[in-house]
């Protein structure tokens, strides 16, 4: 039945489930309004199909036409054009609605009839399909044709760990800041960021010199800033609740492996490494770096070990007392407080200000989220025991970037980071990972992401990395390579019913107006981190 309300584009006339469907544009329409990645629906005897355009096709009935074609005369392209030349467009159907406005969306396992009408997507199937910003409901961006919110469920978004992809200069880090803050307004999860180059916790710039509000200033005291350069925060004139510092003796094998690469350790590095941990527990690395050359000699002799590959040992992991942030000694107490803060709802902002190397934010974060997630998994275990809701730890998402480094194949399976991206909720601890090379990560790391926000990526591995594990990607793959490189981004998986293309939040005071609150304690007095810390940890 036709609907009076829409604008028809066409009707089907071939295709198939697995294929897609083919549908031919009516002679009114011009084919340069049919873009890749715009929605349309269409309309079947029991179900409207909210599909997506995946190509659009020149068409001709008659072969002679194109052989030898009108020389420009615009008349007579005009009495070809819907008779002998034709346009058609390819759809992938998304989801089926049924003509019952009521029942509930369902994945397609069937397909139109021939000839069934094709009309554009109107505002009210973009709500229907992706609700209104209420709630955990968030508005990430619009579609590229219509102004209408498309929504993401944050519940859904942080059961999961998810990704953030795109080449340099796509607005990763906004897109990153975006879920960031709407997690954060709709209180679903507390948030860990490890912040590489100052740019979540307090202002930032972007790319053409304009400065952007940061978490702290947006949430209140509901977002703490943890740094390892103290100085950098002066300079900058903004202030943190909390220093972190490093011991030696806090330092693991597990964070050795991961430095492999940024240490240009070599293959026997780890073995040799045990041998120390099986003489000197948590005390190897010091005891190590202690050694002169007979005591190697020494300690090689009685294990069994190669002397040049302890000596070599002990030069490159040299490096690690250089970083201002690692002492001797050190307590864990800034980690415990930080602790603290997450499991009873705040967000932590790890700033690094002058150590901004791999090796620094690497060495940081591993050992950070390894004593995190103890916690958590404690916690866990108890609720478990207990079934007392008091005892459910609070769901937790940890945002990294760079997060190949962590989640290569070669260290995927031995670090934290790696565990935690393939347990996905098991003990409430979620990843979200901002990285520019996807196909540099861990192939079953991808396969275990939830949701994945992907901008402009022009290299084919790292586009067939975002689909890993995603069935019908072979459409989706023309729509990701036609984005902009600015404001545009696909969006797929469990927080969406659909994949959708969009057109970005702008980060601005729009923005800001929709998601700033007054945090925990009011963001405009000013407190010292010894006050906030009584507050909410009273004795």
């Amino acid at each position: 039945m036709a609907d009076l309300n829409r604008s028809k584009l066409g009707v089907i006339i071939s295709g198939s489930l697995i294929e897609g469907l083919t549908a031919r544009l009516e002679a009114s329409e011009s084919i340069e309004d049919m873009r890749v990645g715009k929605f349309v629906v269409i309309q079947g005897e029991r179900h409207e199909f909210f599909s997506m355009i995946t190509d659009v096709v020149l068409e001709a009935t008659n072969q002679k036409v194109l052989i030898d074609p009108p020389d420009g005369d615009s008349f007579i392209n005009a009495v070809l054009a819907g008779t002998s030349t034709y346009g058609t467009i390819l759809l992938a159907p998304r989801l089926m609605l049924p003509n019952d406005l009521e029942a509930r969306l369902l994945p397609v396992k069937t397909i139109p009839q021939h000839f069934s009408p094709v009309y554009e997507a109107r505002e009210a199937d973009f709500q229907r399909v992706f609700g209104e910003a209420d709630g955990a409901r968030f508005e990430i961006g619009r579609p590229l044709d219509m102004d209408v919110p498309v929504c993401i469920d944050l519940e859904r978004l942080v059961e999961r760990s998810n990704g953030i992809f795109g080449k340099s200069g796509t607005g990763k880090s906004f897109l990153a800041r975006l879920l960031l803050c709407g997690s954060i307004h709709a209180n679903v999860a507390s948030n860990l960021i490890f912040d590489m180059h100052s740019e979540y916790g307090w202002d930032a710039t972007t790319e053409s010199g304009s400065f952007v509000k940061g978490l702290r200033q947006l949430f209140g005291s509901d977002v703490m800033v943890y740094t390892l350069d103290p100085e950098s925060s002066r300079r900058r004139q903004v202030s943190f609740d909390g220093e972190i510092v490093i011991g030696l003796d806090q330092i693991d094998i597990e964070d050795i492996i991961l430095l492999q690469d940024e240490l240009n350790l070599s293959s026997t590095a780890a073995e040799s490494s045990y041998l120390l941990a099986d003489r000197y527990k948590e005390h190897w690395l010091y005891e190590l770096l202690q050694m002169d050359s007979e005591a190697i000699k020494e300690f090689a002799e009685s294990v069994s070990a190669h002397i040049g590959a302890i000596s070599a040992l002990k030069r490159k992991l040299g490096q690690l007392p250089r970083l201002s942030f690692v002492r001797e000694h050190a307590d864990f107490s800034a980690v415990d407080r930080m602790i603290d803060a997450l499991a009873n709802g705040r967000h932590i902002i790890v700033e690094f200000g002058r150590h901004d190397s791999g090796l620094a934010y690497m060495l940081v974060a591993n050992i950070l989220t390894r004593r995190i997630r103890r916690r958590w998994v404690e916690q866990t275990e108890r609720y478990m025991s207990t079934r007392n809701a008091a005892d459910k730890p609070r769901q937790l998402m940890i945002t990294i970037e760079e997060a190949h480094k962590f989640l290569n194949p070669t260290t995927a399976k031995q670090t934290i980071f790696g565990t935690i991206a393939r347990e996905l909720r098991k003990y409430g601890v979620t990843l979200l990972i901002v990285d520019q090379r996807p196909s540099s990560i861990d192939a079953e790391v991808m396969s275990q992401l939830g949701t994945r926000v992907t901008a402009l990526l022009n290299d084919d591995k790292d586009i067939d990395a975002v689909f890993t594990g995603v069935s019908g990607s072979a459409s989706l793959k023309a729509v990701l390579a036609s984005l902009d490189t600015k404001q545009q981004a696909l969006v797929l998986g469990h927080a969406v019913p659909m994949p959708v293309v969009v057109r970005t939040r702008a980060y601005d005071d729009a923005f800001y107006r929709a998601v700033e609150r007054r945090g925990i304690h009011r963001a405009d007095q000013q407190r010292s981190p010894e006050e906030e810390a009584d507050e909410l940890f009273p004795d």
